[in-house]
Order: C-alpha cells, then structure tokens, then sequence
C-alpha cells in the first residue's frame, strides 16, 4: 500500500498526487523507501542511474557521526539500506542534507564540512571544510550546509542556511570562496542550477522566497509572499524538469508546487508529511521526494506535457494512461456494422 494513504487522511489527497503526478515511466508504479531515519534528500545518478537518500538519523545539526546514505538500484529497489554510514570503517558523516552526483562522487552537505563519496564503493572521497564569512558579531557563526548543487563547469555551490550565505567550490583545486553573502536570501535551503539560463535558484526557508544568484553573486527575487498572498511558508528544495519546469516543496503546509515556463504556479501534490528536498530524475521524468516525518521517500512519475490537445479542452484519465482513449468518431457517411 502506498505510503501517502497509509499516512494522510485526507480523503481527496492521494487523488490529487496521482492525477497531476503519473507514472509514465519505465520504472513502472510508485516506489516508496521505508525505514529510514529523518531523510533529507532524495537524487539520481545520471551516470549509473541509481539512486541516493540521504538520512539525519537524529539532531539536524549534531555532530553524532550516526547519518547514512541508502542506495536504489536503476529501477528503485533496495540495494542497501546503510549504503554510506557515520561511523563504519573509515567513513565521517553527521548529518547529511543536501546532495549533488558529478560522474562518480556523490557530493554530501554535512554540517560545516562538504564531502564525497565513491558511488560504486561508498568510499571517502573529499572532506573540505567550509567556515562562515566572519561578522561583526564577537563570535564568527557556526556553519550550516544544507543543499549542494552542481553548475556542470566543474563548480559546485553549496547553501548555509543560518549565515545567508552561497558558497563556490571549486573541484579542480577543492578550494571554496564566498560568492554572495545577503539577508535577502532568507535562510537559503535548496539549491539548483536553472537547466537553460545557468543561473542558481535558491528557495527561502525563513520567508518563504525564491531568488536568483547569478555566477557574479548579484541576488533578484523572483518571487515572494505578498501582502495579500502567503503562497509559501518553509521552502526546502528545488529542481526543474526537461522541459525547464521549476519544483519546490514547501516543508510546513506540506504541499509541491510546480512553476511553469511561463511563471504560473500549480499545487501538484499536498497534504504530505513533510516532504524535503526534493530533485527530479529528467530522463525518467520522475519526482523524488522524502519525508522526514514520516522515515520515507517517494519516487512518482510526472506528468507529461502535451500541445496535441486544444487548451480549453479539458484533460481526460485518458490523457494520463488511466483509461484507453475513447475511440475515434467515424469518418462522416461510414456505415456502422
């Protein structure tokens, strides 16, 4: 039984999940990942086409050596619950957030420190440190990874939520430098690099925003909560489809929005328990989502777009695969048997 109707009671809520996200894809039906522990993040790997969860596994911000990373083979099967794990042999991982996958490292945010893993052995790769920008204050704030993204010219950009800041590590040097520092960003939580522009996109925990950071660090709000509008409250990660389709999921009113090419903003799935950073697998069209409430992740195929039906038309079962289409009128002057 799918987790979203053993969890929510909502009567209409797994009816929306299925009718705006349908599994059209090669995987076949929903996949949900059970007994983990306060999962964070939830990517693919374009490379070997698996798939990594990354588990707090206690306090997000304790230093307890007790997080894990859960591997899924191509088709979203258990490979191994504790794939990665704090603690075991030679590994170092506290709290584990946020995750980006460049060829064959799988790149973790934890803590104060960014690190890498061999995907096919799970074995230590990196483990730089990346200290706050000092202030004004006394004391130089603690830092606090919580996403990582990847620009696909060796750059990595990592976001701390507590010091407003967005850091640039480099991957040929493994040095990391501040690219922007700004309260504007409000607690910046998930991060991703938008598909066409190249620009990163990084969505507010604190306020509930969206914005834009350019490769120069120059910050622009795309979108925030108006006066008359509180659309987003606790924003947690953020993808884009291949059709450049924008995703976040909103951690307090348990709802994943989608934003279209065209700036329309669409609730797609809610009633959630909690869903996290989310990602999107492009080749498979398929939403990643976790629950940290709830010690579960979900993979859900995405609808796909279609210009073949006129737009006052209204969609179908049909137009998702639930149903066979209905058949064709007759040609005009046939005669019916």
């Amino acid at each position: 039984m799918p987790l979203l109707t053993r969890i929510i009671n909502h009567p209409a809520s797994w009816l929306i999940w299925t009718l705006s996200l349908v599994t059209v894809s090669p995987l076949g039906a929903q996949i949900t990942v059970t007994e983990l522990q306060s999962p964070y993040s939830f990517v693919n790997d374009p490379v070997d086409k698996s798939y990594f969860i990354s588990s707090v596994n206690g306090e997000a911000d304790a230093a307890d050596n007790n997080g894990f990373i859960t591997k899924l083979d191509p088709n979203g099967k258990l490979l191994n619950l504790k794939f990665i794990q704090g603690g075991k042999g030679d590994v170092t991982l506290h709290a584990p957030k946020g995750m980006a996958l460049v060829e064959h490292v799988l790149y973790v945010a934890d803590l104060d420190t960014l690190r890498g893993f061999d995907t096919t052995t799970g074995k230590p790769f990196l483990a730089l440190t990346i200290r706050a920008p000092a202030t004004s204050q006394a004391t130089v704030p603690q830092t606090s990874l919580t996403d990582v993204t990847f620009d696909g010219k060796g750059h990595l950009y990592c976001s701390d939520q507590k010091a407003n800041t967005i850091y640039r590590v480099d991957l040929a040097s493994k040095t990391f430098s501040v690219l922007v520092t700004d309260q504007a960003l409000a607690g910046p939580s998930g991060l991703a690099v938008h598909p066409k522009s190249g620009q990163i996109i990084a969505v507010s925990w604190d306020k509930g925003k969206i914005s834009e950071i350019s490769p120069e660090g120059r910050v622009t709000e795309l979108f925030s909560n108006g006066f008359f509008s509180n659309r987003f409250q606790n924003l947690r990660g953020v993808d884009f489809d291949r059709w450049n389709n924008m995703y976040v999921s909103d951690f307090t009113t348990g709802k994943v929005w989608r934003m279209s090419w065209d700036k329309r903003f669409q609730v797609i799935a809610e009633f959630l328990p909690s869903p996290g950073d989310l990602s999107i697998d492009r080749a498979n069209n398929l939403i990643l989502v976790p629950y940290e409430y709830a010690n579960a992740a979900e993979m859900n195929g995405l609808e796909t777009p279609s210009d073949g039906k006129p737009k006052q038309e209204k969609r179908t079962l049909a137009d998702y695969g639930f149903i066979p289409p209905p058949p064709k009128p007759a040609p005009e002057g046939s005669i019916r048997k």
